[in-house]
C-alpha cells in the first residue's frame, strides 16, 4: 500500500514518542485534508455554472422539498445549518440573481418563505448534476461497495 503525508507524520510521532497510539489521528488529519480537497472540488464543478458553494446548498435545501420549492427562511436556515442573519444575506444575494423568491408567510406575517424561481430550479438541477459527478470522480478509486462502507463508517462517527 503506498504511503502519504499522514503516514509520515505518524512516523514521526512513532519514533519521537513511540508510546503514544496514533490511529485516531491519521484517522481525523485524513479526514481534515479531504474536507478541503472535496470543497476545492466541489467548487471547480459549480464554476461553469457561475454559483458559489454556499448558493448552491440553498438552492439545493429548497430543491430537495419538493413542490412548491419552498420554506420558511428560519427552516432554511435550519437546513442549511447557518444563523438566521448569515441566511438572510444569502437571500438577498440569490434574490438579486433571480434564483429565489421571497413572500410573506400566510400563517405567520412575521415569517418570510422563500421558494425557487424557475430559474432557480432549472440551475440547481443542473448544478445537482455536476456535483455528482465530480464526487463519483472523487471516489472513483474506491469500489461501489467501498463507497457503501465507507458510507457507514462516516456515518457511524458522525452521528456518536
Amino acid at each position: 500500500m503506498n504511503k502519504d503525508a499522514v503516514d509520515e507524520i505518524l512516523e514521526q510521532w512513532s519514533e519521537e514518542r513511540p508510546e503514544l497510539d496514533t490511529a485516531s489521528l491519521g484517522v481525523v488529519v485524513r479526514v481534515m485534508a479531504l474536507n478541503k480537497s472535496l470543497v476545492r472540488e466541489a467548487t471547480s464543478a459549480l464554476e461553469p455554472l457561475a454559483i458559489e458553494l454556499f448558493e448552491y446548498d440553498v438552492l439545493s435545501a429548497l430543491r430537495r422539498q419538493g413542490k412548491p420549492f419552498a420554506l420558511p427562511a428560519t427552516g432554511l436556515a435550519h437546513e442549511t445549518g447557518l444563523s438566521t442573519g448569515a441566511m438572510t444575506h444569502r437571500i438577498n444575494k440569490l434574490e438579486a440573481k433571480g434564483l429565489v423568491c421571497r413572500r410573506s408567510d400566510n400563517a405567520d406575517r412575521r415569517s418570510v418563505v422563500v421558494s425557487l424561481t424557475p430559474a432557480g430550479k432549472k440551475l440547481i438541477d443542473r448544478a445537482m448534476q455536476m456535483r455528482l459527478n465530480a464526487a463519483d470522480e472523487s471516489l472513483r478509486s474506491l469500489s461501489r461497495r467501498e463507497r457503501s462502507d465507507l458510507a457507514g463508517l462516516l456515518r457511524k462517527v458522525g452521528i456518536r
